[in-house]
């Protein structure tokens, strides 16, 4: 199965950590955040991934090469000055992206999850990997009942789980998109409907590395 990481965002949220150095590559104890998805779908026996690049994109090649130093290939998918969103990048992605299903994993997340451990049905569309809310998402994004993804109801506030940014899709699920620039919630949110998406639960450490504060926690945890 080949791999998509999402690392074309402009890290706004980060600056000034993020004013020379892209959000993906940012140092966190012994490595940079993006180095330990490589190394993580290395162990799992992936052995090429795509990577989606905007701003900054020149140090991805200079920091990373192509991925000899990780037992990876990796591939580049340049968006331009301007992102694509999550849905756009992969769309734009796709025809470097050689398995039907492929993997996708949200460069700024943190996680213990071992990618091999992902179980993907073939009649669904994807399965997606959940994790309990955090403080800055108490709500959460779905629910999860008999292994199927639900959409949140007005007033939901119970039972509900967090998407990780990791997750296993079909290619299908974007035929029929007319935009260039789109959340990949949109994907999502379709194949709910159609009681195609599945989920999985992940209990063990995950972190969202959207705000330097929440940076420093988990270089704190892992020292």
């Amino acid at each position: 199965m080949d791999a998509m990481i999402l690392s074309a965002g402009l890290g706004v949220r980060m600056r000034p950590l993020t004013n020379c150095t892209p959000k993906a590559l940012l140092e966190v104890g012994p490595r940079r955040l993006i180095e330990y998805h490589l190394l993580n779908l290395a162990q799992a026996g992936i052995s090429s991934v795509v990577i989606n690049t905007s701003y900054l994109s020149e140090m991805f090649v200079k920091v990373l090469g192509y991925g000899e130093a990780y037992g990876i290939d990796i591939t580049y998918s340049h968006e331009g000055d301007t992102p694509l969103e999550t849905g756009g990048g992969i769309l734009k992605a796709l025809p470097k992206i050689r398995t039907d299903p492929f993997l996708i994993i949200n460069a700024d997340i943190w996680t213990d999850f071992s990618l091999s451990a992902i179980r993907y049905h073939e009649d669904q569309d994807g399965c997606l990997i959940l994790v309990d809310n955090p403080q800055h998402h108490p709500n959460g994004d779905f629910r999860l009942v008999d292994g199927q993804l639900k959409l949140l109801e007005p007033g939901c506030g119970v039972d509900t789980l967090t998407y990780s940014g990791i997750a296993v899709l079909r290619k299908f699920v974007f035929d029929d998109t007319k935009e260039s620039v789109f959340p990949l919630y949109q994907i999502f949110k379709q194949s709910a409907l159609r009681g195609r998406l599945a989920g999985q639960y992940h209990g063990g450490s995950w972190f969202d590395i959207g705000t330097p504060e929440r940076l420093q926690s988990l270089r704190r945890m892992l020292q």
